[in-house]
This record gives C-alpha cells, structure tokens and sequence, in this order.
C-alpha cells in the first residue's frame, strides 16, 4: 500500500504538537490514496496508521470512527470531482464548442477531476445504497449542469439534454476504455469529438488553446 508523503500546508503554522503527527488532511490524503487502489474495504486505520508510521490514535483527534472517514471521503468527492465539472460547465465561453473544451478540461486535469476516484466512488456505491444516493445526486448535478451548457447556446430541451448525456458518459468512459493514446494522438481527436458532440465546428483559436491547457498540465505533471 502506497501512502502519499505526509504534509504541512503552513509548516510554521501547522507544527507537530504532542503525539499528534499527522493533520485530518494527511489521514483523508492517505485513505483517498487506498480507496483508489484497493476499494471501500481496503480503508481501515490500523493499516493506515501502520502506512504513515503513526499511531492510530491520532486518527480520533479527527474522526469519531471509521464510518466519519467514509463520509469525509464522499464529502470530498463531491466537494472536488462533481464541483468541478459543475463550475466548467458554467465557465465564460463564446461558443457551444469552447464550452465543451472547458468541460474537456475535466479529463485533463486530475487536479480538476479525478477519474480513479470517480471510478472507486461507483464501486463503492454497487454495495452501498447510501453511496449510490449520493453518487446518484452527484451524476444528476453534472448533467443538469451540463444541459443547461447546451441550452444557453440555444439548443432545444430533448437536443440538450441527450447531447449532455453523450458528452458526460463519454468522459466518464474514456479513460477506462485504456486506448493507449499519446497526447498528441488524442489532441488530434479533439476537433471530430467536438462536431459529434456539437453538430458545430471548432475555430483553430479553440483547438490551439485547449491543446495549450492540455500540454502545460501534462508538463506540469510530469515533472512533479
């Protein structure tokens, strides 16, 4: 098991105070980490505790018990991934095909949206009807949002609402479709992607800007 490397966010600020080694943010960093890799059923404390090499009763200077973890965990879930493709779809766009590479952006950019977590969420939600509540708030969230991008540009309600669901269950997907591509093979993808997913083409403009996003994010990465 992978555990992220603990942190501070203001070292001077935030010291280490008696036994208390870790903050709540270390704890909920490494069980996102697990839920990603292993499932719900892999985030327990003890095994936590034992990946920081930390005692696991700092874990209660945080979370009343596990069952407090899971639900920061589905707090940040919704707090991040349904967030943000809320907020792209509502971005400043000149055009129904800008609008798109905004919402483009989500699969970009694992600080924007992070697909494993979306993918461990949803097993998670197969053996949790509370989960799958949430999950299901979650998804009507994102494709109101994203309906709501289609009509602004002037599409018909039935048009708008199905264009939405193309457009969300296949970013959903593409990942775990695993295609293999490079970055540039799927960057020249993009200008086909926004006609079935539009009925409308792209300016250069558009498909210059978005491939910068995407190069400077996948640059960044790396070299973090």
């Amino acid at each position: 098991m992978t555990i992220p490397v603990l942190h501070r966010d203001d070292p001077a600020k935030d010291p280490l105070v008696g036994n208390v080694k870790v903050t709540r943010q270390d704890w909920l960093n490494a069980a996102l980490s697990v839920l990603k890799s292993g499932g719900v059923e892999a985030v327990k404390v003890a095994e936590l505790a034992s990946g920081m090499k930390v005692s696991r009763s700092s874990f209660y200077w945080y979370f009343k018990d596990r069952t407090d973890l899971l639900n920061a965990l589905l707090d940040h879930w919704e707090q991040t991934n349904t967030a943000a493709m809320v907020v792209q779809a509502n971005a400043p766009a000149r055009t129904i095909t800008e609008a798109c590479c905004n919402i483009f952006r989500c699969n970009i950019n694992t600080a924007l949206f992070d697909n494993r977590l979306d993918f461990a969420i949803r097993d998670w939600a197969r053996r949790a009807p509370r989960v799958n509540a949430v999950l299901k708030a979650g998804d009507d969230a994102r494709l109101a949002a994203l309906t709501q991008m289609f009509l602004r540009f002037g599409y018909p309600q039935m048009e708008a609402t199905a264009r939405a669901r193309v457009i969300y269950y296949m970013q959903l997907g593409y990942d775990d479709a695993n295609l293999g591509e490079t970055l540039e093979e799927r960057l020249a993808m993009v200008p086909g992607y926004l006609v079935a997913f539009t009925g409308t083409e792209p300016t250069e403009d558009e498909i210059q800007a978005f491939a910068a996003y995407a190069r400077e994010v996948t640059q960044t990465s790396a070299s973090a």
